[in-house]
């Protein structure tokens, strides 16, 4: 009698999170690996991460002076450095974990492991970006004789807002991407779109003072995940300079929070059949 042997994720909620902590060596090697292949064997190497940045900044800088956009009392470059950076780790951070079951796909198709490793090794390489180029906006600062105050000391907290966002979306997408092919190029798509609704070479301050608006785009612009991290960014390197909107911030935030729910939600529930799909 022949018997049939399948492997497959735990059901239950609190075995499948022991799974992922079981597998953490396979967490480390998928992010070294990552890591490896971002820098080894390329001509700029670990600078990328830092003249991609710096490149952005200087554009927005003079589209912001060209067309008198930005906060009055405020250094112009401070202000779209600070909001650059964290920008360009969620769009590399949500871009990365959307594509990386398709870009995986022998590995899942010949092994079990959590799949949810895949999008989550992703962080780490966007993140290893974001602390290079952060010296980029500490250089900056120096130069504009600006020293930040005890308010950098929440900047890691807004950070985690910014990783959780880009995980939530990026799972989310991952699972949808596996299934849908079509949605590679959604991704694109948002990202490009972030980047006129995010507040990059303008204060947000701007929008809710603005008495043009109504209040209902208000609402929507505050349901921008990144609105609130970029605003905290500021908030944090700035002080209280920079005018900070905890109202708008807890609805961006809940928003990522929301995405992060909605994604792990969806990537267990089609998960077992990425195998089968991919």
């Amino acid at each position: 009698m022949k018997h049939r042997i399948v492997i497959e994720p735990d059901s239950g909620v609190g075995n499948y999170w022991k799974d992922l902590w079981n597998y953490r060596g396979l967490f480390y090697f998928l992010a070294w690996r990552d890591v490896l292949v971002r820098y080894k064997q390329t001509v700029i190497g670990i600078a990328w991460s830092v003249l991609r940045p710096l490149m952005t900044i200087l554009a927005f800088t003079f589209i912001g002076w060209f067309f008198q956009i930005g906060s009055p009392g405020h250094s112009r470059l401070i202000l779209v450095a600070a909001a650059t950076l964290p920008w360009q780790f969620f769009s590399s951070a949500f871009s990365d974990a959307s594509n990386s079951l398709i870009t995986n796909t022998n590995l899942i198709s010949k092994v079990y492991f959590p799949r949810l490793i895949v999008p989550a090794s992703t962080i780490i390489v966007c993140l290893i970006d974001f602390l290079i180029s952060f010296a980029i906006l500490l250089v900056l600062m120096i130069i504009c004789h600006q020293v930040p105050d005890m308010h950098i000391l929440f900047l890691p907290f807004f950070m985690g807002i910014a990783v959780m966002s880009a995980l939530g979306a990026g799972v989310l997408m991952a699972a949808l991407n596996v299934k849908y092919r079509d949605f590679k190029y959604i991704v694109p798509f948002i990202v490009q779109l972030g980047y006129y609704v995010s507040p990059l070479m303008f204060s947000s301050d701007t929008i809710y003072q603005s008495t043009r608006l109504p209040a209902f785009v208000k609402v929507l612009y505050s349901l921008n995940p990144m609105v609130g991290v970029i605003d905290g960014f500021r908030w944090s390197l700035m002080g209280n300079s920079m005018p900070m909107h905890w109202d708008s911030f807890f609805i961006s935030s809940g928003i990522g929070f929301l995405f992060l729910l909605m994604g792990i939600g969806y990537f267990r529930k089609t998960e077992k059949n990425f195998a089968d799909v991919i």
